[in-house]
């Protein structure tokens, strides 16, 4: 009976001391009951030769927030350089980041095949954690469905506008480049089908052009070479006051080369950024300004102009690609702390500005076709058109026909 009386004493003296050791310290900033709070965020994206600017953004965000494996917030992995043919390695890497107990949100940009299939694992077993999709390259109900967000570059209103900003640029002609895997996503899809009625409404003459898949056998480099050696044949039959677009990145830096060189036209790339294709056409040496958007928009318009491309070749002055990574991940944190809510559309506008003082930004919320309604789930987004040695085109401002809501 003495040793029993004797334990519970000890156990009450510790618990007490317990206590009064908690009271006596003050808890560390962002902690409950002073125990330190964490929150860890996933990015996944691609490596550089597919979307360099998604890379570069979650290094930045990692240089703001810290590495979680070194006590900060942010995990980074990648996925397959060829992720249609390795979908399974594609799924892991997503799935492997909810193994973590302090992942909050999951952010992929962009969303390529198998990102549907990552986040309804991720929900069975972890419901919790905020799951996050830009640039989705699957079904958009099914991305939809999986996703607390998605987010795309505003692909109808782009449609009609970047034909518009074409016109303001002088092009005759506008030649859309593409290929099967892309015409099958429904967002690229529809664009391509507006682009060409915008062409008939505003006088242009649309011409589509099939290009090889950057995934096909192939690969990056048969279908950059592609691109190289058609484009002297596409300008000397359409003229040089033609607009030349495609939708594949990889493929962008051999357009932007020929476009320089025979005179033609290039509205914005696909994804826009003024370091999308553009330092690698021109051999542009960016490291000194890494991260510094007006630093690197004046070095590569100071280049662009001095080899012809003045008035005739244009971005968007902010990377849409990094700063849908910094967005995502700012949006997620503060979702998660509160401070934002899930399903605002002007939450999501605000987190893209906080990262592009200057720029202005437009959106809406995407139209379901054969329903006929608004999804609350999913944001467009997009930024005004800048023509280097010319400025902003004021596109943003621009009001976009009704008749482009209806168009499949």
């Amino acid at each position: 009976m003495f040793k029993r009386v004797l334990l519970i004493g000890l156990s009450i003296v510790m618990v007490f001391g317990l206590i009064a050791c908690s009271k006596s310290e003050t808890p560390p900033a962002g902690s409950t009951d002073g125990e330190e709070s964490k929150m860890h965020i996933g990015i996944v994206t691609g490596i550089v030769s597919q979307g360099e600017d998604e890379l570069r953004g979650a290094e930045a965000m990692i240089e703001k927030y810290g590495d979680a494996d070194s006590g900060g917030m942010i995990k980074h992995v990648t996925y397959p350089d060829n992720f249609m043919q390795e979908q399974e390695t594609t799924i892991a890497q997503i799935v492997g980041l909810s193994d973590d107990p302090d992942m909050k949100a999951i952010v992929v940009n962009q969303a390529v095949p198998g990102t549907v299939a990552a986040f309804q694992q991720i929900r069975e077993k972890r419901p919790d954690i905020l799951l996050l999709a830009n640039s989705s390259q699957e079904d958009t109900a099914m991305i939809e469905g999986a996703a607390d967000l998605v987010v795309d570059p505003d692909n109808i209103n782009r449609g009609y506008l970047i034909v518009l900003a074409a016109k303001k640029m002088g092009a005759k002609t506008f030649v859309h480049i593409s290929f099967p895997r892309h015409m099958s996503i429904e967002l690229l899809s529809v664009r391509r089908n507006i682009m060409e009625q915008a062409c008939k409404d505003l006088g242009l003459k649309f011409v589509f052009e099939t290009a090889p898949d950057p995934m096909s056998d192939v690969g990056i480099p048969g279908a950059q070479q592609f691109i190289l050696e058609k484009m002297p044949a596409w300008v000397e039959k359409y003229g040089k006051d033609t607009a030349f677009f495609c939708t594949n990145d990889a493929q962008t830096e051999p357009l932007l080369k020929r476009v320089a060189e025979l005179g033609a036209i290039f509205v914005e790339p696909d994804l826009p950024s003024p370091i999308m294709g553009y330092p690698g056409a021109f051999g542009i040496d960016l490291k000194e300004e890494a991260g510094d958007w007006p630093a690197i928009l004046k070095k590569v318009e100071d280049v662009v102009v001095e080899k012809g491309g003045a008035k005739r070749m244009g971005t968007w002055a902010y990377s849409y690609g990094y700063t849908a990574t910094e967005a995502l991940v700012e949006y997620g944190k503060n979702v998660v702390e509160g401070t934002m809510e899930k399903g605002s559309l002007e939450d999501v506008l605000d987190a893209f500005r906080e990262y592009t003082p200057g720029a202005d930004w437009n959106g809406s919320l995407y139209y379901d076709r054969v329903n006929k309604e608004d999804i609350k789930n999913h944001v467009l987004v997009y930024q005004d058109t800048y023509v280097f040695g010319q400025g902003y085109l004021g596109n943003s401002k621009e009001v976009v026909p009704e008749k482009y809501k209806d168009i499949k």
